[in-house]
């Protein structure tokens, strides 16, 4: 008896040391405690539930962990086995009777040896392979479980108990009970202390115990699957909270479970692992990286912020892209605000609400100065009400509404132009450099040279022909339209490969011709435009 007392503390030391806190917690009050086995997935692992017709599937990397709770007998181990219940959310009661039994027979082929080592691992590494599951784990549909409850009588009650028993097989048989009264808290209980697997669950909310354990609905075939284990220092109840508005089935409770526990420990497993920024070229831990969705690529915050932040301070809010070459996908919003910040998020949200809403040719703007709000424009009027402040107004003239009458501004610049265009063709200078020094001479000079530029040209030549005039050829001159939104745009250097800020269209500057996202570089091999064209001085 004392040596089995040693070996039971040499065990139980061994298992602290081993594991974690997370996975293994102790009962100091007696030989007791739980540990939780986190299975070990192939690749490509896949859940899939079968809903009728429809096929739901996800490929996951992590599933809950099983939860054995133990208890050693005072002879164990030289004469009996540990008394163990065995819960597992995503496992049938069958199942876990048929790991429980191969756990017993572990114990029977050591011969009176500490065990407990041993059932971890081959819960975590042979389990699976045990239940001839390998890549694929379907989930019971809820269909089957017609015969014990339907989703109008979920208080309905069992009364007959499941004969599903397993017995070491030097022990005589004793049955297991399951006494059920509502299927969402329902416990499978075992009164074997033999050794024999227990599918037992307390309340989770149970107070004084030194273990929460999880929750059991039945299957649709009558046999136990337990809910996602709890840790003891967590309650249930928030979980339960989250779920509770939902019209969920309990199968499509069970998988949404499985896939935000797979969710929740990917995020753990990238923030515990290093990663090159595409920027720095640095090592970075995942807890100070971004991982962008669509594409993958993964950044540190520094350097991912600082490109986002330089994009939005400039107004190209089309450029919030992934910094990787040839790369156009985006960071979720999330992402962005997280990495700029409250105000310039605003600045990004409201730039690109605005560039959006210039893309469309059916959008106008509320004329007055106080609103400025966007209102759809229907082909076949000139009349627009702005749904903000109301204001009816002509979208031609951008003044209030005038019905079938032509334009007022339209009419004024029509006069304006044939009053004084002949004497604007007289004396007006035909270059743009002699309208730019005349435009100069004009500004410039006192009040008497304005004067006499006044009465010789006009004034009204000189403040808007003038200007206009030079504004147009300047355009002409230093812009070119591109060619998939005719945006106009400006090139200041670099070399002939373009590319529009407003709709991210490449396209080469020489020829206007439109260029493919991949190995655009090769319209300048074989044609007459250069990469680089260079201007001597």
């Amino acid at each position: 008896m004392i040596a089995d007392m040693v070996e039971q503390e040499d065990e139980l030391l061994a298992l602290h040391s081993i594991f974690g806190s997370e996975e293994f917690v102790r009962d100091e009050s007696k030989s007791a405690g739980e540990i939780r086995v986190s299975v070990e997935l192939p690749a490509d692992f896949t859940v899939v539930l079968k809903e009728g017709e429809t096929l739901r599937q996800y490929e996951i990397s992590f599933l809950p962990p099983l939860l054995l709770t133990f208890e050693l007998p005072e002879d164990y181990p030289s004469s009996s086995p540990p008394s163990f219940t065995l819960t597992c959310s995503w496992l049938t009661h069958t199942q876990l009777t048929a790991l429980g039994a191969q756990l017993t027979d572990l114990y029977q082929a050591t011969g009176g040896a500490v065990v407990l080592f041993s059932w971890v691992q081959f819960l975590k590494e042979d389990a699976l392979r045990f239940l001839d599951i390998h890549t694929l784990l379907e989930l019971p549909s809820d269909e089957q479980s017609t015969q014990y409850y339907s989703q109008d009588s979920l208080n309905a009650a069992l009364s007959e108990p499941n004969n599903n028993q397993h017995t070491p097989k030097s022990e005589p048989s004793d049955n297991q009970s399951c006494n059920v009264s509502d299927p969402s808290t329902s416990d499978w209980t075992s009164t074997d202390l033999q050794g024999a697997v227990a599918l037992d669950s307390c309340k989770a909310n149970q107070k004084n115990s030194p273990f929460d354990h999880s929750k059991v609905q039945l299957d649709q075939s009558g046999q136990g699957a337990a809910s996602l284990p709890i840790h003891p220092r967590e309650s249930p109840q928030n979980e339960d909270q989250t779920l509770s508005g939902l019209s969920l089935t309990p199968s499509q409770t069970l998988l949404s479970q499985l896939l935000i526990y797979d969710a929740a420990q990917n995020r753990k497993a990238f923030a515990t692992t290093v990663f090159d920024c595409g920027v720095c070229f640095m090592g970075w831990l995942g807890s100070v990286c971004v991982q962008l969705p669509e594409c993958g690529h993964i950044f540190c915050q520094t350097c991912l912020a600082q490109f986002c932040k330089l994009q939005i301070t400039e107004g190209n809010v089309q450029g919030v892209i992934c910094p990787q070459a040839d790369c156009t996908a985006t960071p979720t919003p999330a992402q962005v605000k997280s990495l700029v910040g409250e105000e310039l998020f605003s600045r990004y949200d409201r730039l690109l609400l605005q560039n959006t809403l210039d893309c469309m040719p059916d959008v106008t703007y509320c004329p007055r100065r106080s609103c400025g709000s966007a209102v759809i424009q229907e082909k076949s009027s000139t009349a627009a009400m702005c749904s903000v402040c109301g204001f009816a107004f002509c979208v031609t003239c951008r003044k209030t509404y005038h019905g079938a009458d032509d334009c007022q501004g339209k009419q004024n610049t029509n006069k304006l132009t044939e009053k004084d265009s002949q004497q604007a063709r007289i004396d007006l200078p035909q270059s743009q450099e002699g309208i730019q020094a005349l435009l100069d001479d004009y500004a410039r000079g006192s009040k008497q040279r304005q004067q006499l530029l006044e009465s010789r040209y006009g004034r009204k030549i000189l403040q808007v022909t003038v200007e206009e005039c030079l504004s147009e050829d300047w355009m002409a001159f230093n812009s070119k339209n591109c060619p998939h939104c005719f945006c106009r745009i400006q090139k200041d250097g670099g070399c002939n490969m373009m590319m529009c800020s407003r709709c991210r269209q490449r396209f080469c500057w020489a020829c206007l011709t439109r260029l493919p996202t991949k190995r655009a570089g090769t319209h300048f091999v074989d044609s007459p435009c250069s990469i680089y064209q260079y201007h001597p001085t």
